[in-house]
């Protein structure tokens, strides 16, 4: 019996004297030193006791360290639990309370306000930093002897990633060591990744895109990574010279755009761009395929399934549209209980090999989203236009309902989001006397424009039902976001709540 994710991904590094790891000062960490990064951390990790099905929970900064952990995590079959580090305690306390696990491994600096959380939920606390030190890398220093691997089976858990919450409590996703092996073999096919590859890698790593597409990928793969602590524009173009592959979040790609020495002549030997975790505009596509002479490759995933869809290697990367359902995985478009044709809109359900095995400790939820027969409730709002392209139109809980009719937000979106000046916009809906709900739209300013919400609804009527139309537009600075880059409608809608009130 094997374990089937370490020898995929890990087992191959035992023998890599070429580089693995890249980094921003431009050391170089092997295959093989890697590989003996996860010996010590595994053996730092039985000698605090943990065994095969334990949580190991980790919330640091990204390093070399923090992915070898990962992979020790796998090797001793326990259940690798990534945090966000900008959680503070009270969130902590939560997700160490619901997840229980037997190690939490944190920054130094947030030694003290962990502390407690890990005592009272009986963890034992370590930490670690950006820069390799801390209480865990003492402990590793001590173990450089072999690696017994515990075997593991494709059903049993790999990992806890726990969802952003955008609504209630977050809900920690089971994922099995078939669900993140059968979405990275996928993925290294369809996108065509080998060993000659050099996955520019400025994501971070508590997060599936991050940890469970770039990484797990390009470790399959045998390709190298040059692996930044965080995106920083200036630096990207720098080390784009030295890469093949880069993966990010639109916001990666705009900053780019941004400046003006990112031009065709600077990516010519890039073979692919991917986006992902937050919608990419049109706009964005139009303007990178002018400056580069590539089009960006997006896709659709989530943290209860890896990835869903693609836009094809090979043929049309439609912009506004996250492509096809991955090889294996069925997708459908659900109304009422009934699958709807092409062009109309409904929750997309999906089902396949990458779905999470349930909610951690949340049966109930489980039940609510995840059917007897393996389909998924993504609870996404989305279709499927004539030629099969999957388009995202926006979360179930977005949707909005006015004076009985529906009002899907990313219709308004588009249309203000081509109005001259606008760098993006976010449509809400907001308790309204009359209506129930309003449509209500927020906007940001490209640099050095001025918008004027008055003629930008003037010049909405033409072109949208009555009811469809904005009953009041605001310009902020920036759309509130998550690490990940998604625009927190939640939060525009605590702010605006009483916009409407008589």
């Amino acid at each position: 019996m094997t374990n089937i994710l370490f020898d995929a991904l890990f087992d191959p590094l035992r023998e890599k004297s070429t580089p693995l790891l890249i980094l921003q000062d431009g050391r170089i960490i092997s295959g093989q030193a890697f590989y003996g990064m996860i010996t010590q951390a595994a053996g730092a990790l039985r000698e605090m006791g943990v065994n095969p099905g334990d949580r190991v929970a980790v919330q640091v900064d990204k390093s070399p360290t923090a992915l070898a952990i990962y992979g020790a995590v796998v090797a001793i079959g326990a259940v690798f639990l990534p945090l966000n580090p900008a959680y503070q305690a009270e969130e902590m306390d939560y997700f160490i309370g619901n997840s229980t696990p037997r190690v939490l491994i944190c920054d130094p600096a947030k030694n003290g306000m962990l502390a407690p959380v890990a005592d009272a939920h009986g963890a034992v606390l370590q930490t670690l930093a950006a820069d390799g030190s801390g209480s865990f890398a003492q402990r590793m220093s001590g173990h450089s002897g072999g690696l017994t691997v515990v075997p593991r089976q494709g059903d049993d858990l790999a990992a806890i990633l726990y969802t952003s919450g955008t609504t209630g409590r977050s809900k920690g996703a089971m994922l099995s060591h078939d669900n993140l092996l059968s979405n990275a073999q996928t993925l290294e096919q369809l996108w065509r990744f080998t060993d000659a590859d050099v996955l520019l890698h400025a994501l971070p790593v508590f997060h599936t895109h991050g940890l469970f597409v770039a990484s797990n990928v390009a470790l399959l793969a045998g390709a190298q990574m040059i692996y930044l602590p965080g995106f920083d524009a200036a630096q990207v173009v720098g080390l784009l010279p030295q890469a093949t592959v880069m993966m990010g979040v639109p916001t990666f790609y705009t900053r780019l755009l941004a400046l003006p020495n990112f031009d065709r002549a600077l990516v010519a030997h890039m073979r692919l761009f991917v986006s992902g975790s937050a919608p990419l505009l049109a706009e964005t596509h139009h303007a990178f395929e002018a400056r580069t002479g590539q089009k960006i490759l997006e896709r659709y995933g989530m943290t209860e399934t890896n990835m869903n869809t693609s836009n094809p290697y090979d043929g049309e990367r439609r912009a506004g549209t996250v492509g096809f359902p991955l090889p294996g995985v069925a997708l459908q478009v659900m109304q009422d209980g009934q699958a709807v044709g092409p062009g109309e809109v409904g929750v997309i359900e999906v089902r396949g090999p990458n779905v999470f095995q349930g909610y951690w400790q949340m049966p109930e939820k489980t039940r609510e989203e995840l059917r007897a027969d393996g389909w998924f409730i993504t609870g996404d709002l989305g279709m499927r236009d004539a030629d099969g392209y999957v388009h995202i139109v926006g979360r179930a809980k977005d949707l909005i309902i006015t004076g009985g009719y529906n009002v899907y937000p990313k219709e308004v979106e588009m249309l203000l989001d081509d109005v001259p000046g606008v760098l993006e916009s976010a449509v809400i809906g907001l308790p309204h006397p009359d209506f129930g709900e309003a449509v209500f739209a927020v906007m940001v300013a490209q640099k050095g424009a001025t918008l004027e919400p008055a003629a930008i609804l003037d010049s909405l009527r033409p072109r949208l039902a009555r009811f469809k139309q904005p009953k009041g537009l605001v310009v902020l600075d920036a759309l509130p976001r998550n690490a990940m880059g998604k625009v927190q409608k939640a939060e525009l809608r605590k702010t605006f709540a009483r916009q409407f009130d008589t």
